[in-house]
């Protein structure tokens, strides 16, 4: 949780890139990524060739990456936004995923103390489960996913505070109780990382800026577990 105590700045820049890409779903290519969360990693940082070294362990977060996702299965069209501190090159996706040129934005937002701030983010909310060894002695908690919206609220108070305004660890504060919770389908890989499972919730609502420098270092580097399968990026308007 955030000190209230310790000194705050009154404002904070937030500046970054957005690509807002639309796909083909019935694309090969873009089915694949539908059905393995790894496969979407490597759709998201074909972007990014050549910003850091081959093999870097940290890569994604060396250049800033968070994504979301949203499917319109009527209309066979994924929309993807990535979120980037460099500059993305769409280029190498391969012909016929792309139903439109992507639309490259630069986004460049000063925050102040009591702003209010709309916001949707999807999210892989889970807690520690504590559990214990036959001797008595308490093991280390085993990570489980919230899968029903109370539970995720209990993620959202962590975060954002119990509705008191202080605000959470992200330096901004909502009540959970107003905060709009979606189950999402969970994602999984098969092939490259067998037995991986990503439990997502989709959140959306509003919340008062009460650390700026917080809240954009939030916005920066994402939210929860996940991040790097589409979870934890904060979109405001």
């Amino acid at each position: 949780m955030s000190d209230p105590t310790r000194s705050r700045t009154a404002a904070a820049r937030f500046v970054t890139s957005h690509s807002v890409l639309t796909l083909d779903a019935r694309h090969p290519y873009v089915a694949k990524s539908l059905v393995d969360a790894q496969e979407m990693h490597r759709t998201v940082m074909s972007g990014f060739r050549g910003w850091v070294d081959d093999g870097s362990p940290d890569a994604r977060a060396q250049m800033g990456v968070l994504s979301t996702w949203t499917v319109n299965l009527k209309e066979a069209a994924l929309v993807l936004v990535v979120q980037s501190k460099v500059a993305a090159d769409w280029g190498h996706l391969p012909k016929g995923v792309l139903r439109e040129t992507p639309h490259l934005i630069t986004v460049d937002h000063t925050f102040h103390v009591g702003d209010t701030v709309g916001f949707r983010s999807v999210v892989n909310p889970t807690y520690s489960k504590p559990r214990t060894a036959s001797d008595g002695n308490l093991l280390r908690g085993r990570r489980v996913a919230h899968t029903n919206p109370d539970g995720v609220r209990k993620w959202c108070a962590r975060r954002f505070g119990d509705g008191n305004g202080t605000g959470g660890d992200i330096g901004g504060a909502a009540d959970p109780e107003t905060i709009s919770v979606r189950m999402l389908p969970t994602v999984s890989s098969s092939v490259s990382h067998k037995g991986l499972k990503i439990a997502r919730a989709e959140l959306r609502g509003s919340l008062t800026v009460t650390d700026p420098t917080v809240f954009v270092t939030a916005l920066s580097d994402g939210v929860g577990r996940a991040r790097a399968y589409s979870c934890g990026l904060v979109l405001t308007r």
